[in-house]
């Protein structure tokens, strides 16, 4: 028998369908989000590359103007008047002193007003204690200014120095004794506010900003919105430590991500970030990121419409198919599926309830051909046994008339007559289990009679709550006269038989059981070979018609079970199901 398998949600068509629909829709989104990702991707590359190409462009320029404002001050550097101030001082008159002063504070107006970068432009003339600025004019000799930007250029020896937040381009001329001070020092001071200016012009997009640092000297100078990158030169650099010079990357920043741009000058040592906010960046990409998301939303519905069309026109009109199968399973031949819509399972259901229709007038023929073939098998059966008692029977009064023993012969005739009685009764094929147990009671006080000396005869109870139900005719007197016939009949003296009763595991045995000495192992697996293979020319066929009445009535696990018993003779056990043995058959109810 065909275990059936259960259908469950996971393994219903309608998921396999949805399943593969989402197969196929999976590439689509899949492609959507590639295009989206990649749109982001170049738009950021773009914007970036852009970014590093207008901030290099710019450094390379600032390196240009750089190198002509330090030739420019070298040239100034050998200016006569200059030289002239700082050697022959003493030997000059004050007219000449004047003129030169002027002639060298001309030159430093021309240089300072040369570049738009350079703020103020200085030179410390230390031989005659002067300091001429093109801001200050003629002054004291700034004797501390002196020292610190010749030592810082003596240390670092670079194009650009840092002192106190400036920046400065030095330049000194060396005496010409060996040891001595230089006899002054030219400085330039680059404008902040200017190169600031210069640096705002790359703040074009919304929230960016602008970053010029020298990590080496701690300058920092921005131009923008975040007022934060003004601090630590050391704390900014390794920050922006993972964005490569000529390159861009982003970077968190405070609560928000940031394209950040780098470009580094070899020569001025200092390098320009720039900033701009991702969401700038991705703002163009806002129309496009609201098609995606109506791409999504679109595809959901169409997965949702998809997915309730295919539930109402195939899953649950497949779910009514299955339901009717079960149905029918279940024993219920009455089924019948209504479907309004003119398609194919219209046709599938319409042949269903046709099937159903043959289906039970097939079960119903069939089932009336079974039921006469048994009962026709059953008076088969029956007549095998009555005649063999009859002859037992007229043995008996044979042997009672032979020893004029009429007293037993008229009790023993009243006996038969009721028993006869009971065993041609034709209405029924079948009795309550009380009367058969009391018929079998009748044959055996019949019998006892015969052998009152030699056999004794042990009959118990039957217990209550089991009479009442209906079995089949002559299952328990055969197998009593089988056992008076070859196990006790030859006994001489203390021959026994007992009937007794057991219930077990859903199952009423009747165990009938005797202690014959003639019962060998072969023999015993006759008995068990003859039920098994229910051969009707052996000798024990009254046995092995009890057994087939009895599994055709109540099905496999029924029937009769042979053994030796306790008694050392034949025990069989007549096994009848209780109410909890087998559901569909017909059981007995003892309680």
């Amino acid at each position: 028998m065909l275990k059936r398998r259960e259908i469950t949600f996971r393994n219903t068509i309608f998921i396999r369908l949805i399943f593969t629909f989402m197969l196929i829709m999976l590439p689509i989104v899949l492609l959507g989000v590639y295009i989206y990702n990649w749109s982001i991707k170049t738009a950021a590359e773009d914007i970036s590359k852009t970014a590093v190409s207008q901030i290099s462009f710019y450094l390379d320029d600032l390196e240009k103007e750089i190198e002509r404002m330090r030739l420019l001050q070298y040239d100034v550097l050998e200016d006569t008047d200059l030289n002239k101030l700082a050697i022959t001082w003493e030997t000059m008159n004050d007219i000449e002193r004047t003129e030169k002063i002027t002639s060298v504070l001309n030159r430093i107006y021309s240089l300072q007003n040369s570049s738009n970068y350079i703020r103020n432009a200085s030179v410390h003339i230390r031989p005659i204690g002067k300091t001429l600025s093109g801001l200050g004019g003629a002054g004291e000799f700034e004797e501390e200014r002196y020292r610190s930007i010749r030592t810082k250029f003596g240390r670092q020896g670079k194009m650009l120095l840092e002192w106190r937040g400036g920046l400065y381009l030095s330049a000194s001329k060396i005496s010409g004794v060996p040891g001595q001070e230089p006899l002054f020092v030219l400085e330039i001071e680059i404008d902040k506010m200017k190169l600031q200016d210069a640096l705002q012009q790359f703040n074009t997009y919304e929230g960016s900003s602008t970053l010029l640092i020298m990590a080496d000297t701690g300058f920092v100078l921005h131009s923008g919105l975040l007022a934060d990158l003004q601090r630590d030169a050391s704390a900014v650099s390794e920050a922006l430590a993972q964005v490569a010079p000529g390159h861009s990357d982003t970077i968190p920043w405070g609560d928000q991500r940031y394209f950040v741009s780098h470009a580094y000058s070899d020569r001025l040592e200092l390098s320009i970030y720039r900033f701009i906010p991702e969401e700038t960046v991705l703002k163009p990409l806002d129309k496009f990121y609201r098609w995606a998301w109506l791409f999504v939303i679109g595809a959901l519905a169409i997965l949702f419409v998809y997915a309730f069309s295919t539930y109402q026109f195939i899953h649950k009109p497949l779910l009514k198919l299955v339901k009717g199968f079960r149905r029918l399973e279940s024993g219920d031949l009455k089924v019948k599926i209504e479907h309004e819509a003119d398609d194919e399972f219209r046709y599938i259901y319409g042949r269903f309830n046709q099937m159903v229709v043959n289906l039970r007038g097939l079960i119903d023929q069939a089932y009336r051909q079974k039921i006469m073939a048994q009962r026709a098998e059953l008076k088969q059966l029956q007549s095998q046994i009555n005649p063999h008692f009859l002859y037992n029977s007229f043995f008996i009064l044979n042997t009672m008339a032979r020893t004029n023993d009429t007293k037993r012969i008229e009790q023993f005739t009243t006996l038969l007559g009721e028993y006869f009685q009971f065993v041609t009764r034709n209405a029924s094929d079948e009795v309550t289990l009380e009367q058969e147990i009391r018929h079998a009671r009748m044959y055996t006080e019949i019998q006892a009679m015969r052998f009152s000396r030699r056999i004794q005869v042990r009959f118990d109870e039957l217990p209550e709550g089991c009479g009442k139900q209906m079995v089949p005719r002559l299952i328990v007197q055969p197998v009593i006269e089988n056992a008076f016939e070859h196990s006790l009949e030859k006994l001489t003296h203390n021959g026994m038989i007992a009937i007794r009763f057991e219930q077990s595991g859903g199952w009423l045995d009747i165990v009938i059981e005797d202690n014959g000495d003639s019962l060998s192992e072969d023999a015993l697996a006759r008995l068990s070979m003859a039920i098994s293979r229910e051969d009707e020319k052996s000798d024990t066929t009254g046995i092995v018609n009890v057994h087939r009445r009895i599994v055709l009535t109540y099905g496999e696990g029924s029937g009769l079970r042979f053994s030796r018993g306790a008694l050392g003779g034949l025990q069989v056990k007549i096994r009848l199901p209780l109410g909890e043995a087998n559901a569909d058959v017909q059981t007995l109810d003892c309680g």
